[in-house]
């Protein structure tokens, strides 16, 4: 299986004199517990890098031997799974500082020749040279399932080391800004999610040293607030919808977004964004978005594991057009609060908490319409509310402006991958460019 040659005219050589493979462990859920680290394929999603906080933990005990374990440098390829768009899906493994292993659902490379840098691989592997050649092996747009063969098959291009070096530095230099921008959007929020649990949870907000706490069916609250369901307090909560016959393409038309794209502000992952064909859109009558609704997780999940997230789009992101589907609920308030204390409260870890125990359904858990508007939200003075946001909302506004500029250094970065690869760019003109970032 040859990937088409680039104009570089590097060599082109077979991926099994290069590295090695193995796929990933098997387990059952009797061996969820404690012990070692596990990726998943719900683990991949749009990630370059693996990521180690939130992983699933196993009991490694006659599951993991010392050969599962990952080591930095190797890359991670999703084997089988019930999307074929995630299937050749590639995440590089660097940064490890414990033990992690991966599932079976998934297959383990490691390089064994000294002529390979593994991260300009892991690049080369996430390029549309490579997902094509895998695709025309699968006989078809998606691949249904990958395996050591086809990969060992795999012909790839063998640039000098110092090149590898170069064009992965320059794809790197994107990475680490998508990266700090990251944590920084983190952060932005943190801080918003503090000053709101302050005020409105542990109710130390300005002034309350004068204010006498009273009883309601909520517990003790200040004087002069209240608690309603959230019936009361909303001008929309409606659901949108897709296409019958499902979405008619991956990459045209106007965004939809699903509960499995969306967490938090600013967090969006692109890799699952569907559309619906422009003809539908401008048919729709519900579930089209606009700056600052908050939109809540609907359905979806194992039975008796409905996880809620929530989250709030802003002007332009992350696309200039949205739909929902019909698993995302999009809320817009009253007058007596603003979007930004919605957003803060539903997104605590008490209404989550809430709206998890009221997941109901046996086979697709979900909270239901009538559940959500009766979910209590307690409501200060309307002066404290636009205090609040009077903080809120710049942070909310810059989480989003730097989320779209992460937006913009991934379609550079994406961009420049496969030009990079080619030939059609060149090195030096790409690291000018990375420069001036």
């Amino acid at each position: 299986m040859i990937v088409s040659r680039p104009k570089n005219r590097w060599p082109l050589v077979p991926l099994s004199t290069l590295a090695e493979f193995r796929n990933g462990v098997n387990f059952s859920k009797a061996n969820f517990g404690s012990g070692i680290k596990v990726i998943g394929v719900g683990d991949f999603q749009n990630n370059v890098r693996a990521s180690f906080d939130n992983l699933e933990q196993i009991n490694p005990e006659g599951v993991v031997r010392k050969e599962h374990l990952l080591k930095n440098g190797d890359i991670l390829f999703v084997r089988s799974n019930g999307n074929r768009e995630l299937i050749g899906r590639s995440m590089f493994v660097d940064g490890l500082r414990e033990d992690v292993t991966h599932s079976a659902f998934s297959i383990r490379l490691r390089f064994i020749s000294d002529t390979c840098l593994p991260r300009f691989y892991a690049y080369l592997f996430r390029s549309r040279l490579i997902r094509q050649a895998l695709s025309l092996h699968g006989g078809g747009t998606n691949i249904s399932n990958l395996n050591q063969d086809i990969l060992g098959r795999l012909e790839v291009p063998l640039p000098p080391k110092p090149v590898q070096y170069k064009i992965s530095s320059i794809l790197a230099a994107y990475d680490d800004l998508i990266e700090n921008n990251t944590r920084r959007i983190k952060i932005l929020e943190g801080m918003a999610k503090m000053i709101y649990r302050e005020w409105f949870v542990n109710f130390r907000f300005p002034g309350h040293e004068r204010v006498e706490m009273v009883e309601s069916e909520a517990g003790l609250i200040p004087e002069g607030w209240s608690v309603e369901p959230l019936e009361g307090n909303l001008s929309v909560l409606e659901t949108g919808n897709r296409p019958k016959g499902g979405i008619a393409s991956f990459s045209e038309g106007v965004p939809s977004i699903g509960a499995e794209s969306i967490s938090g502000v600013g967090r969006f992952d692109y890799a699952k964004t569907r559309y619906v064909p422009v003809e539908y859109f401008d048919k729709m009558n519900q579930g089209v978005l606009q700056d600052r609704d908050v939109l809540v997780y609907k359905d979806g999940g194992q039975p008796g594991n409905f996880h809620p997230h929530v989250s709030l789009v802003g002007d332009g992101f992350p696309f200039s057009q949205m739909v929902i589907n019909s698993h995302v609920y999009r809320l817009r308030t009253t007058d007596r609060t603003t979007q930004d204390y919605l957003y803060y409260h539903l997104s605590s870890d008490e209404t989550l908490k809430w709206m998890h125990l009221h997941g109901t359904g046996s086979a697709i858990p979900g909270l239901a319409r009538k559940d959500l508007l009766q979910l209590p939200i307690i409501l200060p003075p309307k002066t404290l509310v636009q205090r609040f946001d009077n903080f809120a909302k710049p942070l909310t506004s810059l989480i989003l402006i730097t989320a779209r500029q992460n937006q913009n250094l991934r379609i550079t970065r994406e961009y420049l991958l496969p030009k990079l690869i080619s030939g059609e760019i060149s090195v030096g003109v790409a690291e000018a460019v990375a420069q001036s970032v």
